[in-house]
């Protein structure tokens, strides 16, 4: 079998979703916010807009990932962020097979989950 030449292209938005999806998954996370905060207040992303939470960079190193995230009240912040920086990096370069140069865990707020 031969390889086939070409290029395979992956939109940041698509990588984007991959991101929102694993963050989605880890324990502590209640949800995605939006980057911008809105007098203060972080603004919880519904299911289908994960990828506004999400913003996507290319460098020379790879990928850098900016996450904003609300996080559950009670949990080691540190180590929910850093687990959940790993994760990410995780499913973008075994889904995507991209590099990661970075991927920074924004805390927008802190909620108890309902």
């Amino acid at each position: 079998m031969s390889d086939v030449p070409g290029i395979i292209q992956i939109h940041d938005d698509v990588l984007a979703d991959i991101a929102g999806f694993a963050a989605m998954e880890q324990y502590g996370v209640v949800g995605m916010a939006s980057p911008s905060l809105r007098n203060g207040v972080a603004q919880l992303l519904s299911r289908d807009k994960l990828r506004r939470g999400v913003v996507i960079d290319h460098g020379e190193d790879g990928v850098h990932v900016d996450l904003y995230v609300v996080l559950e009240h009670g949990t080691n912040l540190t180590e929910v962020a850093r687990i959940l920086a790993e994760k990410v990096r995780y499913a973008l370069e075994c889904n995507a097979n991209i590099k990661t140069s970075a991927v920074q865990v924004h805390v927008q707020d802190v909620k108890v989950r309902s």
